[in-house]
């Protein structure tokens, strides 16, 4: 029997965050050598995400499944090794296509984590504190973000070791953070099961109104976090004159402003039975955020536009979206409501890094991706209004955070 202390999970499960984003925002910096080096369009570059967030976003609804019916962690561990390992061959690939490949294999193995996770972690934690514990595991894609920018920039343009060297260094913590979560981690899965074995709950009930409306507010969020997130150290570069190697930490003020406003955000959604106005609130202020940044010419307001995003953007956002579907879910299906949920966000993902470099190839100009994706927040937040009262009846039995 596992002996991990609950708060030891948290912290693992928050370091699996910091490699996940780690490894997607690695990419980013080195976008336009990486286009040099095979002669790539824009379109091109764009289609580098869009592959790794394709088999990503395949992998959520069978994990869901998987990780409920066979073991959370069990599952969880498979696929970080896969990311660990395919990592590590990326920076070994010599051409596009090779790639493109491992990118995808990256894609498979990141694609087991966020169901199992959510799964295990949503399970331990009472409805009290969920906000303020999803918001503490997810501060962990806020590190992840800055060290993956800052340390793809550092180490390729200031160390000068190419933009392979850091795909070798970041395989290996990878792997490491997948055993610990072995050792470490109890399931919590067979506990669940004995006390509601004669619970056959319905899939239907993953498909609510609300749980519909919330699958296309969380697609609207990441479409404009993830075309940000791949596209932004490069448009400063290209369209804002910096230096490369500056991109990093200019971009890290997003996800560095992010962990406070997160954890504010989920102590103020436990706080609260409602959750409705402060989700569309936020939702309403991060699309505002992402027509200013491209719309300022300003380099201060600039910063001050990327600052307020982080506080009230997608990353302040989720740990509430996390409680609220929690809170409509039998904790039975955690597994499978996360890997729906996550399949919901993760779609606009495969297509918005592509999108945002097919409209910079026609247009000359990197702007109207950023439009797009505060309009299609708006219409989210605007959708998420026609929700009906939120029923927290689904408890979880005998959480460890009470």
């Amino acid at each position: 029997m596992k002996k991990g202390h609950p708060v030891l999970t948290i912290f693992l499960f928050f370091l699996g965050w910091v490699f996940m984003y780690a490894d997607r925002n690695i990419l980013s910096p080195v976008m336009g050598d990486i286009g040099e080096q095979w002669g790539l369009t824009k379109t091109e570059l764009g289609l580098m995400s869009t592959v790794f967030f394709a088999s990503y976003a395949a992998m959520q609804i069978p994990t869901g499944f998987l990780a409920d019916r066979f073991g959370r962690v069990k599952v969880l561990v498979i696929g970080y090794i896969l990311f660990g390992v395919a990592t590590f061959l990326t920076g070994l690939a010599t051409t596009f296509g090779m790639f493109l490949l491992m990118r995808a294999l990256t894609g498979l193995g990141e694609g087991t984590y966020y169901g199992s996770q959510y799964g295990i972690s949503s399970s331990i934690t009472s409805e009290r504190y969920r906000g303020l514990v999803s918001a503490l595991i997810n501060s962990g894609m806020a590190f992840g973000i800055s060290l993956g920018f800052i340390g793809s920039a550092y180490i390729t343009y200031t160390l000068d070791k190419g933009w392979q060297f850091t795909f070798y260094l970041f395989a290996v913590p990878t792997i490491i953070v997948a055993i610990l979560i072995a050792l470490f981690v109890e399931d919590g899965r067979a506990k669940e099961s004995k006390v509601q074995a004669k619970e056959k709950e319905p899939l239907r009930k993953l498909f609510t109104k609300n749980h519909i409306l919330v699958y296309i507010l969380i697609f609207c969020s990441l479409y404009g976090f993830f075309g940000m997130l791949t596209w932004l150290p490069y448009y400063l570069q290209s369209s804002r004159g910096l230096e490369a190697s500056e991109t990093g930490i200019i971009a890290s003020l997003v996800p560095w402003a992010s962990i406070p406003g997160a954890i504010f955000f989920g102590y103020m959604s436990d706080r609260i039975q409602n959750k409705k106005a402060l989700i569309v609130s936020l939702s309403i202020a991060g699309a505002l955020c992402q027509f200013f940044i491209p719309y300022t010419n300003s380099y201060v307001w600039l910063l001050v536009g990327l600052i307020v995003y982080g506080l009230i953007g997608k990353l302040a956002l989720d740990p509430i979206l996390i409680s609220y579907i929690a809170s409509i879910t039998p904790s039975t299906m955690y597994s499978k409501v996360y890997g729906f949920f996550n399949f919901s966000g993760m779609l606009s993902s495969i297509f918005a890094p592509y999108i945002t470099g097919y409209f910079a190839d026609r247009s000359g100009s990197m702007e109207l991706g950023f439009y797009l994706s505060g309009g299609l927040l708006l219409i989210g937040a605007l959708l998420f209004l026609l929700t009906g009262q939120q029923k927290s009846v689904y408890s979880v039995s005998n959480p460890v955070l009470k």
